[in-house]
């Protein structure tokens, strides 16, 4: 042999095994039942807060001016976005799921809320006003229909009977795509503003990964709060800009990026008022609207689950049991509904910028959910207060999309540590159902910005919507794809039960297969009779 040095020592057994499997993830400071300190959960619920106002300000920012609503339509809608998402987070944290999940505007009820702005019958209106209180009612009657799917789904336990057949397996694609799929709000929006987010961007990362190594501090503290560091840092580098001229010969729609005060909340925004059921006057109902409607909250209802998955994970909660899962998502129903009721134009989901937030900061307290949920109503009412921190860049929250989205596309991903990733059956539905996933939503979107329609064209437009809504969701394609093909190919074999990942989540399946589930997941005063799924 050549060099004489001899064969090189036989690695040790221990080194020869993978990471051991956990149904809890390990390293979280702070789980459901755990709270910090006070001062510390009240700062850790103002960065979820702060990290919510992004799509509370961008949907309504895109929808009320389209509605014929200007910029006092606009903070009045995104106070009472604010104002149902604090009651929604409260009741799912203290009745639904009980996870550190908070509730808030989604993106999947865009589409069918624009299809009722260009709807026929509100053409012939001329006075802007008029036309957007119109059209609020119409999104209002919409919600409070599309709500009972919710209700119903939830509350009778279908939901449960449903994901008891979802596998580690078929659920990576699900909660994966649930994060990565929101890649067009991340670097996209960020590039609007470049010289505004990509600093965030940068410096979040160096707040959150850099300089808790290189300080080795005992406490933590610059990752902890990040998002809260960063972005002031950012936004007085952006008003300094601002003020000093930078863009004052600037292109209209880079100052609009840009500038910080450019986004009209805050002179509109009245100094108190307290948003209440039917401001705009009673909601309308037609019959096409709300069964595009209907079809969004079906698919926030599957984009939800994952990402109640993705919550219980960060909050090192172990699997969630289907019943709990069905009666969180009874309780997002009634969310829907109240967004019906108090007219926020559009409906609610689980915000997955603040599932990712639980990762970064490693707490995943409960408590610090329901005191953002507390920060919510507070700033909902007090307007002028709300609207200052509502008036932060658009691309500086693009950049914490980033981070916080990829996170809980990350924890999908973790999920395969469950499954045989050297079975040739967990390659074909893990590969396909995530390029389905990514490519069918693709086509449905190029098809719709270059042909101003979905490739579904008929007469019937409520046909349209229900099937360009639901075909547009990344999520749902993959969870869909992967969730038919697990539970139909070879799935009685005993080997597949294993690759699968079955037999991990076995004892989840019910509410008392294991004692830790009634710690996480049981509900205050003894409500518990009152679900008999439970």
């Amino acid at each position: 042999m050549a060099g004489g040095g001899g064969a090189a020592p036989a690695p040790k057994q221990d080194e020869l095994q993978p990471h051991p499997v956990r149904d809890q993830l390990p390293n979280v400071s702070y789980c459901i039942t755990s709270p910090p300190p006070w001062p510390e959960a009240i700062l850790l619920g103002f960065q979820h807060y702060l990290v919510m106002l992004g799509t509370t300000v961008i949907i309504p920012t895109a929808l009320v001016p389209q509605m014929g609503g200007g910029d006092d339509e606009k903070a009045r809608v995104v106070q009472t976005i604010l104002f149902v998402s604090g009651l929604n987070t409260l009741f799912q944290t203290f009745f639904g799921t009980r996870l550190p999940a908070v509730i808030g505007g989604s993106y999947t009820f865009v589409a069918p809320t624009i299809s009722i702005i260009l709807a026929g019958r509100y053409s012939d209106i001329v006075d802007p006003h008029e036309k957007f209180l119109h059209i609020m009612r119409g999104t209002q009657g919409a919600l409070i229909v599309a709500s009972t799917l919710q209700i119903v789904v939830g509350f009778s336990g279908l939901w449960r009977n449903v994901t008891r057949f979802l596998s580690p397996l078929s659920a990576v694609p699900l909660v994966a795509l649930a994060g990565f799929g929101l890649y067009e709000l991340g670097f996209p929006g960020v590039a609007k503003c470049i010289e505004i987010g990509l600093p965030q961007l940068v410096l979040l990362i160096i707040f959150s990964q850099y300089i808790p190594h290189a300080i080795h501090a005992e406490k933590a503290v610059f990752d902890r709060f990040a998002v809260l560091f960063s972005v002031a840092i950012i936004w007085v580098y952006a008003f300094l800009l601002t003020v000093g001229g930078a863009y004052k010969h600037a292109a209209p729609k880079t100052q609009l990026h840009c500038r910080t005060d450019r986004s009209g909340l805050v002179g509109a925004a009245p100094w108190i008022r307290v948003p209440y059921p039917f401001q705009w006057g009673a909601p309308t109902f037609d019959a096409g609207e709300a069964f595009a409607m209907m079809a969004a909250s079906f698919v926030a209802l599957v984009e939800s689950t994952g990402s109640f998955i993705a919550v219980s994970r960060y909050a090192s909660a172990t699997p969630l049991p289907p019943s709990v899962l069905s009666r969180g998502i009874g309780w997002q129903g009634l969310g829907i509904l109240l967004d019906g009721l108090f007219g926020t134009a559009n409906g609610s989901s689980v915000s997955v910028e603040n599932a990712g937030l639980l990762a970064l900061t490693r707490v995943g307290s409960r408590r610090v959910v329901q005191i953002s949920a507390g920060f919510m109503i507070f700033f909902s009412i007090l307007g002028k207060f709300g609207a200052v921190f509502a008036s932060i860049p658009a691309p500086v929250i693009a950049a914490l999309y980033c981070l916080l989205f990829a996170y809980v596309g990350s924890v999908g991903l973790s999920f395969l540590q469950f499954c045989n990733l050297n079975s040739f059956r967990t390659k074909f539905i893990l590969g396909f159902s995530v390029f389905m996933g990514l490519s069918v939503p693709q086509y449905f979107n190029e098809y719709t910005s270059v042909a101003g329609y979905g490739p579904v064209h008929t007469g019937a437009r409520w046909f349209n919507d229900i099937i360009n809504v639901i075909f547009s969701s990344k999520p749902f394609v993959a969870g869909f794809i992967a969730f038919f093909l697990d539970n139909t190919l070879h799935r009685h074999d005993n080997a597949t039960r294993k690759d699968r990942g079955n037999h991990w989540w076995h004892r989840f399946r019910s509410f008392k297969g294991d004692t830790r589930s009634e710690e996480f997941y049981s509900l205050p005063f003894n409500l518990n009779k009152f679900f008999p799924s439970v």
